[in-house]
């Protein structure tokens, strides 16, 4: 029988992010320095052994999918995408059937995508038997996209470059401590939109009006796009004033948004921020989570493993 294997992959926050200039080395990207946060909602890619020459297949399921669907050209969603990228550089052929199932926002700031691709990176290089270690699976990572090699490790890092340079920060070391200490671990609220925000589009934004800092009407943010972000989608905003009214520690536009992330400290916070964002629709659905999250990668039995 065929092999598979399954990974869960979570999703991805920015606990900090500061964006610097565009870079034509990197074809107009921006600089980024921010440190990074697994949180344990999280996409589950399950990929299959499939008959040689037969290509990859892509399906997709879940709620709130939007217009992530496949159509006839899948080699543009990111989870084939980085099935194409491995292959072409393994030199194993490219024949995979990949099941994505979805809990991870769309276009929410969330990296549902890079999730997506991480996860098939981990996943082919246990079915194809390649046993790559994680510094050879980063280039190919960093190649899709800037949050993709966070993705493969989840828990927290520095991330620089154009985002895609991780520099992995333990849980027991100085740094990893000080963030528990700041109340950036434990139990998260996501405060997720049934709209969407296109990251170009808010770095568009970003470039016109800049990062908001000398706007006295808002709070500081250690998030640069946040300010954009909330001028896109203002219930944002309104979702991060009443979760820090409520009890939060911590609340603030994931990534380019729309998210908003709420660190919450206590159950008594939690109780206050989920009322809050209800009674005030100020976000269309609330997901639970914990940070910081690792991938999970397994190998299940085949039918004939069951006998």
């Amino acid at each position: 029988m065929s092999a598979t294997v399954s990974v869960d992959c979570p999703a991805k926050t920015n606990l900090t992010l500061h964006v610097g200039a565009k870079q034509a080395a990197w074809a107009g990207r921006h600089a980024l320095d921010t440190i990074y946060c697994a949180l344990s909602v999280a996409d589950t890619v399950t990929v299959s052994e499939a008959p040689a020459g037969s290509g990859a297949t892509l399906r997709i399921s879940g709620e709130h999918l939007g217009d992530l669907t496949p159509d006839s050209d899948i080699h543009a969603n990111h989870a084939i995408r980085a099935l194409d990228a491995l292959a072409q550089a393994s030199g194993h052929p490219a024949d995979a059937a990949v099941h994505i199932t979805k809990r991870i926002p769309v276009a929410a700031g969330l990296g549902g995508g890079s999730a997506d691709a991480a996860a098939t990176l981990l996943a082919l290089n246990t079915l194809w038997g390649l046993h790559w270690p994680m510094e050879q699976l980063m280039p190919i990572a960093a190649g899709l996209g800037a949050d993709m090699p966070f993705c493969l490790v989840g828990g927290y890092a520095h991330g620089t470059g154009f985002g895609e340079r991780i520099d992995r920060i333990a849980t027991d070391s100085a740094d990893g401590i000080n963030l528990h200490r700041q109340g950036f671990a434990g139990r998260v609220l996501i405060g997720a939109y049934d709209t969407s925000l296109s990251t170009p589009e808010v770095y568009a934004e970003f470039d016109r009006i800049g990062n908001g800092k000398d706007d006295s009407c808002r709070p500081r943010s250690e998030n640069d796009l946040q300010y954009a972000a909330i001028r896109l989608h203002p219930r944002s905003g309104i979702a991060i004033d009443v979760a820090l009214a409520a009890g939060a520690s911590h609340a603030f536009v994931s990534g380019s948004g729309p998210s908003v992330v709420a660190f919450v400290p206590s159950d008594q916070a939690m109780d206050g921020v989920r009322r809050a964002w209800r009674d005030g629709r100020a976000v269309d659905r609330i997901i639970e989570a914990n940070a910081p999250a690792q991938p999970r990668i397994r190998v299940l039995p085949s039918v004939s493993d069951c006998r």
